[in-house]
Parts: structure tokens; C-alpha cells; sequence
């Protein structure tokens, strides 16, 4: 009041009958003709019931992200000894390479130039660990903070390249790429953007690992400027007369299938203000997904 400002606040008021209540309330002066504050009107609103439907909001988001982790957590079970040989082969390297620098040194004339080069193999397969391990712990880690940066989405399909290769190799399935070059970036959340990708990939290892197939994965700009995915397979192709139901949570056709994969990545796509579908192939099936680039969010 001394301030003469206007307020806005909000509180917590309780009933007699013991239920609580939560107010906002706005006030402000009135002056005469001499600058002298003569009223103050002021207003509360109950506002309950909006402050109600933002906790249940929160509960939702936040259930939303504990059954992505759980995706996340569940996809990385199906793929450990995969990726556990993803781990060692570079570490065999590394090792070996070690010993080869070794010998080169312990030469009565040590060969410089072969103990460098030797030392050089050790940094790149030292590095290509540390990759690989750095990409597992940002997919897995329930507490990651969720933040949306530019990504070049092309530089996260060759990521999960790397980290199911092995998983195609042991069914015997090729993965191949027709990645368009120099598409522009998307603003999105990494982990989720991954999350969405093994999800994909993941399905079409799935439906081809009884009989060697291909798994063909493309990336292009469609004719409204975004960025356009697609993982097709050359598997046993979605089901009869439920193809729509693909993406109902705890709909699945795999056994040990929890039926949330595609429920999740079809919400974390809409999310980041895309769209996911799927289609039938003359042998198998293509699940497709949109995302805005950075220039298209940038349109008024």
C-alpha cells in the first residue's frame, strides 16, 4: 500500500470442514484528482480446481517419463550381450595393440614409427569404448534432464547404427542406409529421438530374426519441409486387420512384448510436433515419422 502498486498473490485458505482451498488475489489503488489513494479494489478467485488439473498434469508427465525409462531400461535387457560385445571389441584392440607397441619398443633399434601408430590405434579404439558407453548411459539414466537442442538427425541414426549392429549381425540381417545428405536440424530431445529410433529398429530385428532380412533406413525432407524417417522391413508385416492398433498401449504381437514401445515413441514424435504411422510393404512393413526442422519451427 505504501508503494501504491498493484499485487497479485496467491495462498492457501482452510475450511472449516477441513478442505483446502487455493486463492489468487489481485488488488490496486484508486486515486483522486490529487493523486491521494482514496479505494483499493481488489478480487480472489478460487482457483482450485486449475491448480488441481496442473498437479494431475505433472502426475501424468511424470508417468510419462517413468514408462519411457522403463521402455529404455527394457530395450537395453534385449540388447546386453549385443552390446556387451560392442564393449569388448574395441577394449581386444585396444589391448592388442598395446602389446604390438610394446614389441615395436623392445626391438634392440625400436621402430618409432610403428610404436606411434601403434599408440595412435590405441586412442581411436579407447575412444570408440567411451563412445559407446556414453551413449548407453544418456539412454538408460531416469534422472537425464529432458532439454531440446538442435540435432542432426542423420548423426543419431549412424549412433544407433553402431549400437544394434551386432543384434542385426546375430540374426543375420543387413541394415541399410539412404540417408539423404546436408538435411537441416530439428530441435528435439537426443535421448528421446534415440528412444524413438531403437524402438523402430528394434521392432524390425524383431520381425525378421526367424529368417534373414533387410532393414532399410531412410531420411529425406518431404514436400512440406520436414524431415521425414523411415524404418522398413522385409519381415512377417503388421497384423491382419489390426494394423491401426499398433500403436494402443499394451497392444503387442511379440511374446515377451510389454505393447508400450510404439504407444511411447508415437506420443515423444507428437510431442516434438510430428506424426507416426505405419504401412504395409509388398514384403514386411514401414513405420514412418515426421518432425519439424528448426527453419519450419521458425515460420510465423
Amino acid at each position: 500500500m505504501h508503494e501504491r502498486s498493484e499485487h497479485a498473490i496467491e495462498f492457501r485458505i482452510v475450511l472449516p470442514d477441513g478442505m483446502v482451498k487455493h486463492i489468487h488475489a489481485v488488488g490496486q489503488h484508486v486515486f483522486n484528482a490529487n493523486g491521494e489513494a482514496v479505494e483499493f479494489v481488489g478480487m480472489h478467485v478460487d482457483v482450485t480446481e486449475r491448480k488441481r488439473a496442473e498437479e494431475e498434469r505433472e502426475k501424468l508427465r511424470q508417468l510419462e517419463a517413468d514408462l519411457g525409462h522403463m521402455n529404455r531400461v527394457s530395450m537395453l535387457g534385449e540388447l546386453t550381450a549385443s552390446l556387451s560385445h560392442e564393449i569388448k571389441q574395441p577394449i581386444t584392440a585396444a589391448i592388442a595393440n598395446a602389446n604390438a607397441c610394446l614389441r615395436w619398443l623392445a626391438r634392440d633399434e625400436p621402430d618409432m614409427q610403428e610404436a606411434r601408430e601403434a599408440a595412435r590405434r590405441i586412442v581411436q579404439d579407447g575412444n570408440r569404448a567411451a563412445e559407446v558407453i556414453n551413449q548407453l548411459a544418456s539412454f538408460y539414466m531416469k534422472d537425464a534432464k529432458m532439454e531440446r537442442e538442435l540435432v542432426d538427425v542423420n548423426g543419431v541414426l549412424r549412433e544407433m547404427l553402431v549400437l544394434l549392429r551386432n543384434e542385426a549381425s546375430r540374426h543375420s540381417i543387413s541394415m541399410l542406409t539412404e540417408l539423404a545428405a546436408e538435411l537441416p536440424k530439428v530441435r528435439a530431445d537426443r535421448v528421446q529421438l534415440q528412444q524413438v529410433l531403437m524402438n523402430l529398429m528394434l521392432n524390425g530385428i524383431e520381425a525378421m530374426k526367424d529368417a534373414a532380412g533387410k532393414l532399410t533406413i531412410r531420411s529425406e525432407l518431404d514436400r512440406d519441409g520436414q524431415l521425414l524417417i523411415s524404418v522398413s522391413d522385409t519381415g512377417v508385416g503388421l497384423p491382419a486387420e489390426r494394423a491401426d492398433r499398433v500403436f494402443d498401449a499394451f497392444f503387442t504381437t511379440k511374446p515377451q512384448g510389454s505393447g508400450m514401445g510404439l504407444a511411447i515413441s508415437r506420443s515423444i514424435v507428437e510431442s516434438h510436433g510430428g506424426r507416426l504411422w505405419a504401412n504395409s510393404n509388398t514384403r514386411g512393413a514401414v513405420f514412418c515419422f515426421t518432425l519439424p526442422t528448426a527453419a519450419v519451427e521458425a515460420q510465423p
